[in-house]
């Protein structure tokens, strides 16, 4: 038996960031308009009594404008007592004329204000909260949470277990969506809940002492292809952001792909020993009286009955678990460990392609394998540097939360450039008689394999179908294995040729790292850099200045960088006797390459690792 755990996550908001210019359209700036206060309580009550005629209980998320509403204190009240809902505190929905007044500002994110500003803002909404219903919540959350701010929190007010600290992806791709206006960046964390580390909120705690103290789920279940190629707002498990992506029949109104999204969910338990989650947090703004996303009311309000329709006809057949947030984090305590990892073999559910994805996550990385790339590695983040990163007024990245990335081939390109240089991706090439194959140019599928090896540790494998790659003179077959194994920071590559035409033949093969950094599409500045190859001989080293060198030397134990930016150590290593490499990039290729160069026979095999660190 496997568990899917569900969040219902509803915020009264009263002044909904959505639907306060929709339903103000045409009246004068009025935030406490009583037609919109009323408007936001009646959807409100919609949705908890849909969530409930299902048989489901909520986590009630009172907003700061709602600790000044008697009927939605009462409404939460009766609701606690009746059917089991939490009754937390959310640290959206701040906008409200009280606020305004108190702060004299129309900001609404709490992760943007300045340090000071955010222990102000909580200590005021936690005595607010405390004065309404008597008791300190145990969940609070936001669209994002710095450490620095869960910190603060979980010292000042350790009841607190759960929270919202992320929303995943929501970077350069949704900014650009939102026509340049949203600015809030936070790719790079979980997609999954965690328990994330007091050095930084989006990587997760390898151990107690790094622990902050709260178990965070994300803000909404997203779709893992969809919304990694584009904007993750049209793809989640939140009725209305399905709409938003026009992803139903028009004329039937039915919208298979949000049950799809749900069951690809319920699906992650067979990666995950027999564990998935999923949430659904909504505000009244989706739910506007005059239509959202060129919907109108009427199928905003079926959507988010069959939705909460859906979620209830797994329950009664066994399929589900309703929790709350707080009881979500004890249960998490009590399922997971700190080195285990998240981890989801994707495919597409949406556009008909045969694409794969899987995603891994643990407290030393985060890494995406696009098995339509042959396995490349095109996405990686170093959470082993556990990278501190305030965000807000005051600090170094006022708006920007994301945790940097190593590879990025949505911002930084992959193996598929316009011009003649590389992208940022971890591959294999082969070549043979002048002619070369890039294994990126090979579409495959895996499937996914949990065993324990001598040291008994568990490893979590990715096998991919063999790719045959066929040159003038010479064709064979490539099988490709990928794995990780708990606690450690490093991804092991084993590659194996067999079927040769020509069984005495040898070829090239190139175990390849072209990288950088950075959180958006734009180059930072490489300069400090130091590359590097260690070899039986000795070692040699450059410092990064565009100038396109090269270091290369025999039978090489290690190719390293080091990037003080972001205090990441990585190096690659290989079990073959190999040519070991690096290169520095120029200005109009400004990436950094790892490397190692051998050859290999049929029948035979070599493994490469990649490895992770803090480091500066």
């Amino acid at each position: 038996m496997s568990d899917f755990i569900v969040n219902i996550v509803h915020r009264p908001e009263l002044a909904p960031e959505y639907a306060e210019k929709v339903t103000g359209s045409g009246k004068k700036d009025d935030i406490g308009r009583k037609s919109l206060i009323d408007e936001s309580l009646s959807i409100f009550r919609f949705q908890q009594d849909t969530a409930h005629k299902n048989g489901l209980k909520t986590t009630i998320q009172i907003t700061y404008a709602s600790l000044f509403s008697p009927e939605i204190i009462a409404m939460a009240k009766e609701d606690h007592e009746k059917y089991g809902d939490e009754i937390a505190l959310s640290l959206l929905g701040l906008p409200c004329r009280q606020f305004r007044e108190k702060y004299h500002t129309e900001e609404f994110c709490i992760w943007l204000f300045s340090m000071e500003d955010k222990m102000r803002i909580v200590d005021d909404a936690f005595d607010l909260f405390e004065k309404a219903f008597g008791f300190l919540p145990s969940s609070t959350g936001s669209y994002f949470m710095d450490a620095e701010l869960i910190n603060y929190i979980k010292e000042k007010y350790p009841s607190v277990k759960c929270a919202i600290a992320t929303c995943w992806e929501e970077g350069p791709k949704a900014y650009h969506t939102c026509n340049n206006s949203w600015y809030t960046f936070m790719d790079g964390g979980p997609w999954a809940p965690w328990i994330p580390s007091k050095q930084n909120s989006h990587a997760p705690a390898a151990n107690e002492e790094e622990d902050s103290g709260i178990v965070a789920i994300p803000h909404l279940s997203r779709d893992l292809i969809a919304c990694y190629d584009g904007n993750g707002s049209n793809f989640g498990t939140h009725p209305q952001n399905v709409l938003r992506g026009m992803i139903y029949d028009t004329k039937t109104w039915e919208y298979p792909y949000l049950y799809n999204l749900i069951d690809q969910y319920r699906h992650l338990a067979k990666f995950n020993n027999g564990y998935a989650y999923n949430m659904m947090f909504v505000g009244p703004g989706w739910l506007n009286k005059m239509g959202r996303w060129e919907a109108p009311y009427e199928l905003l309000k079926k959507s988010y009955e069959d939705g909460m329709a859906y979620y209830g006809q797994l329950k009664k057949e066994g399929k589900l678990i309703d929790m709350t947030m707080a009881e979500f984090a004890d249960y998490y305590r009590q399922k997971k460990s700190y080195e285990e990892p998240e981890c989801a073999l994707w495919r597409d559910i949406l556009y008909g392609s045969d694409k794969q994805l899987f995603w891994y996550c643990d407290p030393y990385m985060r890494a995406c394998i696009n098995m339509d790339q042959g396995g490349a590695l095109v996405d990686l983040r170093n959470y082993a540097a556990k990278l501190p990163w305030p965000v807000g007024i005051g600090t170094a990245h006022i708006s920007d939360a994301s945790y940097p990335f190593l590879i990025q081939e949505k911002y930084r390109a992959g193996y598929f450039t316009h011009y003649a240089g590389a992208g940022t991706v971890r591959s294999a090439k082969i070549a043979y008689g002048g002619e070369v194959a890039d294994l990126c140019q090979c579409r495959t599928h895996a499937s996914f394999r949990e065993r324990t090896n001598d040291e008994g540790r568990k490893v979590r494998e990715l096998l991919l179908d063999p790719v045959e790659i066929v040159f003038t003179d010479l064709s064979f077959k490539v099988e490709t294995v990928i794995s990780f194994e708990e606690g450690s920071s490093a991804i092991a590559f084993k590659r194996r040729i067999f079927d040769m035409s020509d069984p005495s033949a040898k070829v090239q093969v190139t175990e390849y790292m072209t990288a950088c950094y950075g959180t958006t599409e734009y180059t930072e500045r490489m300069e400090g850099i130091t590359l590097g190859v260690r070899a039986g001989g000795g070692e040699e080293a450059i410092s990064y200045e565009y100038k396109d060198r090269k270091i290369t030397k025999e039978r090489a134990r290690e190719v390293y960088a080091i990037v003080p930016q972001i205090e990441t150590y990585v190096s690659m290593r290989t079990d073959a006797e190999a040519e070991g490499y690096v290169r520095e990039g120029y200005a109009f290729s400004p990436m950094f390459h790892l490397g190692f160069v051998g050859e290999i026979g049929n029948e035979e095999e070599e493994t490469t690792w990649l490895n992770l660190a803090k480091g500066n």
